[in-house]
C-alpha cells in the first residue's frame, strides 16, 4: 500500500538580518509524525529552494494535503515596506498549477494576524488561525477519511455561499514534542549562527499595536519544561548547537515555570548558551542570576518607549525607572541587553522625544533597536485609534503596511537627534550585514548585535 503524504511548506524567504529557522513547520511536522506515523511528512522551505525548485517537489509527489506556513506579512519597516503578499500569492499559483486536485490550507504566525483579509486574498482550502498542532492533526484525518472538517477549532472554511468561517478556540496543548531537521539545522546553525525555541505560548498583556495576543492568544501556556530541555539536548548532542534563542513573546510571564526550566537546564550541564525576549518588569536580580547560570547571556528587552508618558500611551505594564533598574542589572552581571523602542508612535511629542533621547544616557552600555512609527494591525487598540482618526477607513486598507505616526513631532529628525545623544542606535534601514557575515565567517554564533555597541 502506497503510504500517504503531506507536505509542509516554509513560505518565508525573508533573510534580514539573517534566515530565521522555520520552528512552526518542525512542531508540526513532530506532532504529525507523533501522532499519524501512518502518513509520510515532508516539508519545503523557500530561504533554500527557488519556485522551481518547489514546482519540481510538487511534480515529485501526491499529496493528500498541503500547509503553506506563513512567518510574516512584511518587514515592519517604513523606510522599504517589503510586502510579502505577491510572493505568497505566486506560491498559490505554482501550487494549484502543480497539485490542482489537492487541499491547501495555509497558516504560521503572519496568517494569523490578517486571517479573513489572507484568505480571501490567496483562496486556499482551509486556513488555521493561532496554534496549528492539533488542528491540522484533525484536518488531515478528515481529509484523508473524507469526513467533514467544520467542526475543528481554529479552522477556516467555505460554507455553502461561499464565504469563509472561522472557528473559534478553546483547547490548546502544552506538551509538543520538537524533532529538527537535519538539512535544515545545518543550513541555518552556519548562516543565523542559532536555533529556536519555545517554553511558552500566549501573551497576558495589552499593548495598544501588538499581534502577539492576535497569533497564540492572551492565555499563558507553558510547554512541559523537561521535554523543552530534552529537545536542546537533541540539538546540543546530534547537531552541536549551543546557542538558542527563546521565542516566547515574552520569556519572564511566569517565574516558577522558568525556575523549574532554568534547574532543569542547569542540572543537564550543557554548554549551551542563549537569549530571549523581555519585559523590563516582573524581573528581580536574583531571576536574572539563575537565568545567567542556566545559560543565559543576551536579554532582548521590548521596552517601547524611554518616558513614563509613553509607556502609559502604548498600555506598558511597567515605568522608566523599571527599564533603570533592569538595565543596571544586566550590566552589573555582564548580561549583554539590547532596548527595542517605538519612537514617534501614538502620543508621542516633541517634550516626550526630548525626554526619551536623555533617558537613554542613562542605561548602561545598550544598543537601542528603534522603529519610527507603529505598523497597525488589525483588532488592536492601535487599529481602532486609526479608524477613530481616519488614517484607515475600514480594517481592509491593513493588508497593505500602514503606520500611525504622530503628527506632533517632525519624524525626519528622529535618526539624527538619536545619534546626536552618544549612544548605539541602529535603525531598520541602517547597513550593518557586512560586520555579521565577516563574524559568521569566523565561526561567531548567537545574535551578533553586542558587536554593533562598539562599531
Amino acid at each position: 500500500m502506497k503510504q500517504l503524504q503531506i507536505a509542509l511548506i516554509s513560505a518565508n524567504n525573508f533573510q534580514n538580518p539573517y534566515p530565521v529557522y522555520p520552528l512552526g513547520i518542525s512542531y508540526l511536522s513532530s506532532y504529525l509524525l507523533q501522532y499519524l506515523p501512518e502518513v509520510d511528512v515532508l516539508t519545503f522551505d523557500f530561504n533554500m529552494g527557488s519556485y522551481d525548485d518547489y514546482a519540481q517537489f510538487l511534480d515529485s509527489h501526491d499529496f493528500v494535503l498541503i500547509g503553506l506556513s506563513l512567518r510574516n506579512f512584511d518587514d515592519i519597516n517604513r523606510y522599504t515596506e517589503n510586502h510579502f503578499i505577491p510572493h505568497y500569492k505566486r506560491i498559490m499559483e505554482t501550487t494549484r498549477s502543480h497539485a490542482s486536485k489537492t487541499p491547501v490550507v495555509i497558516g504560521g504566525s503572519g496568517f494569523s494576524v490578517f486571517p479573513q483579509l489572507l484568505v480571501d486574498e490567496l483562496q486556499p482550502d482551509y486556513g488555521i488561525h493561532g496554534e496549528g498542532e492539533e488542528s491540522l492533526r484533525q484536518l488531515a484525518e478528515a481529509v484523508i477519511n473524507g469526513n467533514s472538517p467544520t467542526n475543528i477549532e481554529g479552522l477556516l472554511y467555505k460554507n455553502d455561499k461561499g464565504s469563509f468561517i472561522q472557528n473559534r478556540r478553546t483547547h490548546y496543548i502544552n506538551k509538543p514534542q520538537l524533532h529538527v531537521c537535519k538539512d535544515w539545522v545545518q543550513y541555518y546553525w552556519k548562516t543565523s549562527g542559532m536555533m529556536n525555541v519555545q517554553t511558552k505560548r500566549g501573551c497576558p498583556y495589552h499593548c495598544i499595536f501588538c499581534s502577539y495576543p492576535l497569533i497564540d492568544g492572551q492565555r499563558v501556556r507553558t510547554l512541559d519544561a523537561s521535554m523543552v530541555v530534552q529537545n536542546i539536548e537533541e540539538m546540543y548532542r546530534e547537531y552541536g548547537i549551543n546557542y538558542l534563542f527563546f521565542t516566547d513573546s515574552v520569556f519572564n510571564i511566569h517565574k516558577e515555570y522558568n525556575e523549574e526550566l532554568s534547574k532543569l537546564l542547569i542540572e543537564a550541564k550543557m554548554p549551551v548558551k542563549w537569549g530571549a525576549y523581555f519585559s523590563p518588569s516582573n524581573l528581580t536580580l536574583e531571576e536574572l542570576k539563575l537565568y545567567q547560570e542556566a545559560g543565559l547571556t543576551h536579554v532582548e528587552f521590548g521596552t517601547d518607549a524611554l518616558t513614563d508618558q509613553q509607556l502609559a500611551n502604548y498600555q506598558k505594564q511597567f515605568h522608566y525607572n523599571d527599564i533603570k533598574r533592569i538595565s543596571s542589572y544586566c550590566s552589573d552581571l555582564s548580561i549583554f541587553y539590547a532596548h527595542f523602542l517605538i519612537l514617534g508612535g501614538y502620543g508621542e511629542t516633541e517634550q516626550s522625544l526630548n525626554e526619551a533621547f536623555s533617558h537613554s544616557k542613562e542605561l548602561g552600555l545598550t544598543i537601542y533597536f528603534p522603529y519610527i512609527g507603529m505598523r497597525i494591525y488589525p483588532n488592536t487598540r492601535l487599529s481602532e485609534i486609526a479608524l477613530e482618526e481616519g488614517l484607515i477607513q475600514s480594517p481592509s486598507d491593513l493588508i497593505n503596511p500602514v503606520y500611525y505616526v504622530s503628527k506632533d513631532i517632525d519624524a525626519t529628525t528622529i535618526p539624527e537627534r538619536a545619534r546626536k545623544t552618544g549612544q548605539r542606535w541602529v535603525f531598520p534601514d541602517d547597513k550593518h550585514s557586512p560586520l555579521m557575515n565577516k563574524l559568521r565567517q569566523r565561526g561567531v554564533k548567537g545574535p551578533l548585535w553586542e558587536y554593533y555597541r562598539y562599531a
